[in-house]
């Protein structure tokens, strides 16, 4: 409403503003002198000269303060549509900052649950007392105790030339 009461007098105000700078005299004479320059004769050049003069600066200042009110106006300033949908990106980056935050700590806890299951998981050396392997006794011999196990010289057979990539040797 104040935005265009502004907008209208500015606009009176630049009217005014051309028609007292076109009736002022120049040295030429001006638009004056073309309107029959007698009238101003009559009435006292000196004093229509000075009164054209303060109306000019006085128009002159109304189209200044005009210009520089409606400049203030058109600025750019948040609606209140803008606002609210800048306190709803506000709101909606908190919330999206609390779930990321929350799945890291949701991963840091995965990760410390892993390691307390990795602690609590026996290792190799551990198993047995005395730090025996967890191999069965004589799985690395087919079931026998190395004392026992299978020589090519002592009457057992010998371990499959084929299974071993060894050429087979004709008999």
């Amino acid at each position: 409403m104040l935005e265009n009461l502004v907008v209208v007098i500015h606009i009176l105000a630049c009217l005014a503003l051309v028609l007292v700078i076109l009736l002022q005299s120049g040295k030429g004479g001006g638009v004056s002198a073309a309107f029959g320059g007698g009238a101003g004769a009559a009435l006292g050049t000196r004093s229509a000269s000075t009164a054209l003069g303060k109306f000019t600066a006085f128009t002159a200042g109304m189209f200044m303060v005009t210009s520089m009110v409606l400049a203030i106006y058109s600025s750019p300033t948040a609606s209140e549509e803008e606002k609210a949908a800048a306190a709803e990106n506000k709101k909606l980056d908190e919330q999206d900052a609390k779930k990321a935050e929350e799945a890291k700590k949701a991963e840091e806890a995965k990760k410390a649950e892993g390691a307390k299951k990795a602690e609590g998981t026996p290792k190799a050396d551990e198993a047995k007392p005395g730090g025996a392997e967890a191999t069965p006794k004589g799985a690395e011999t087919g079931g026998q105790t190395p004392d026992k196990a299978a020589k090519p010289g002592d009457g057992a057979k010998a371990a499959d030339p084929a299974a071993t990539g060894e050429p087979k040797k004709p008999e």
